[in-house]
């Protein structure tokens, strides 16, 4: 019972002719430019055909082809804006939909899973997805109590397709090069490859979910579903509405772009901090904008001042890495000591959590000036991000010319940080889509350990955002162990 090509032969034809189409068109655009059309014009009708081949073969696979279109469309922002411009709205779709399974196949699973009288839970229930994703597509439905929820349906074959896709598109991950020219995919794929058994349990999601629903239930920013009902592959949380953030991206205002912004930077910090979880699938089909609650109860500011601030809404807890004792504080102390200018004590740092291995000697100042640029938005108060800034950051660190590309090229990425470092680039690629202007030292501040001397520590800041979280504890803050990724 599956509407998922989950054949291997077939769905390893399918990846491999993305490739071999780039070749075939590439030697079509040759021909196009000895019959006379100019180089720049054919470049481009070569790069759409490309992307739309893209989001078809990855969006009709699903699986572990899609799940690498999501991941690949956080990162459009740092390539040039003559590659990034046709894979932009290819790969923004695979953000939002996909080719929904039909109507009888997802009616199969729900008997399966939840019994033969799987109506009787639902007053109403629309065959027709309101999302279709990677492993599962999603059903707009009110709950027997009269509750709006969304029911998360996993696709049948969705683990098998996912494991293949992984491990064919891993084999030719330098085919894929020009796909997205400037990025290394490989160990994209290998984290995700890593990550599979979790994504597939609905039960670990509906866990991750609920522990974050208590904790930010009466958050004024942040707003999570609560779970409803979970069974093996069936989820059902409670429905909310909003803006999806890949719309915001595309034609949103100057201030639903910053709010945006600035509340997912809050949510990626205060989240370890809050729930010993980290929200690791940070692309813009997982959030919503939602607006303040008193508007949505129909009040306005005529009704006797300001409504209060759009929100945050957060979806999709089926990748998460479980920090005990919130984010590590080396990165806190690491950043704190850069921006004091001490070299020494950076890499003294870098060194010890294994960035630096002990067969590697480098220039302190050398590691320092590598970092700097990297770091630039917590320099200032707050701190405008763009396509233009990270594609800088990228040249500069992808050009084999520069210093820059030569010493991170002997740096270490330990495996307990392996899935922080995504997260955190994935979300500053999201805040680059976005060109949020984002106080991002307030954040980091109110939560980041280690950021802020103990010694100089703002009191109230602190104890502030300890109240807000109702974090704080007599005996201290647990202690953080060793997470491996």
């Amino acid at each position: 019972m599956s509407d998922l090509p989950r054949k291997a032969v077939t769905r390893t034809a399918k990846l491999a002719a993305l490739p071999l189409g780039f070749a075939g068109r590439a030697t079509w655009g040759l021909g196009k430019r000895i019959g006379g059309k100019s180089a720049e014009l054919v470049a481009r009708e070569v790069q759409q055909r490309t992307a739309d081949q893209l989001f078809k073969t990855l969006g009709e696979l699903k699986g572990g082809a899609m799940k690498l279109g999501q991941a690949l469309s956080v990162f459009e922002s740092a390539l040039p804006e003559e590659i990034a411009g046709p894979y932009r709205a290819a790969l923004t779709k695979l953000q939002e939909a996909a080719p929904p399974l039909p109507a009888r196949t997802v009616h199969g699973v729900l008997t399966e899973r939840i019994g033969e009288d799987w109506r009787e839970y639902f007053l109403e229930f629309e065959d027709t997805p309101a999302a279709a994703a990677s492993i599962g597509q999603v059903h707009r439905a009110v709950w027997h109590d009269g509750r709006e929820v969304a029911v998360k349906v996993q696709y049948p074959g969705a683990g098998e397709a996912l494991l293949s896709d992984l491990a064919q598109l891993s084999r030719f991950a330098r085919l894929l090069g020009p796909l997205v020219p400037g990025m290394d995919i490989k160990p994209v794929i290998k984290e995700l490859r890593d990550r599979v058994s979790e994504e597939l349990d609905y039960e670990l999601e509906a866990q991750a979910q609920q522990e974050h629903a208590a904790e930010f239930e009466n958050d004024p920013d942040v707003v999570i579903p609560q779970v409803v009902h979970q069974s093996d592959q069936v989820l059902v949380t409670e429905w909310i509405d909003g803006i999806p953030l890949s719309e915001v991206i595309a034609e949103g205002t100057a201030e639903q772009r910053d709010r945006a912004g600035q509340l997912l930077a809050r949510f990626l910090f205060s989240g370890p901090a809050r729930t010993g979880l980290l929200h690791a699938d940070p692309h813009p089909g997982n959030f919503r904008l939602l607006p303040p609650a008193a508007e949505e109860e129909g009040q306005t500011e005529e009704d006797g001042g300001p409504v209060g601030s759009w929100r945050l809404g957060v979806l999709d807890f089926g990748t998460v890495d479980r920090l005990p004792g919130g984010l590590p504080g080396n990165i806190g102390d690491s950043l704190r000591l850069a921006l004091e200018g001490d070299a020494a004590g950076v890499y003294g740092l870098l060194r010890e959590e294994g960035f630096v291995k002990e067969s590697i000697d480098l220039d302190p100042d050398a590691v320092l000036d590598y970092l700097l640029p990297i770091i630039e938005p917590t320099q200032v108060e707050e701190f405008t991000f763009s396509r233009g800034w990270i594609r800088e950051q990228a040249a500069r660190i992808a050009d084999p010319r520069s210093p820059a590309h030569q010493l991170g090229r002997q740096l270490n990425l330990p495996p307990s940080y392996v899935l922080i470092h995504r997260v955190t680039l994935s979300t500053i690629g999201v805040l680059c889509q976005l060109g949020a202007t984002v106080r991002l030292r307030d954040e980091l501040e109110a939560w980041l350990p280690g950021f802020l001397a103990e010694e100089t520590e703002d009191t109230e800041t602190v104890d502030a955002a300890a109240e807000s979280t109702e974090y704080a504890e007599e005996e201290g803050e647990p202690e953080g162990e060793p997470v491996q990724a």
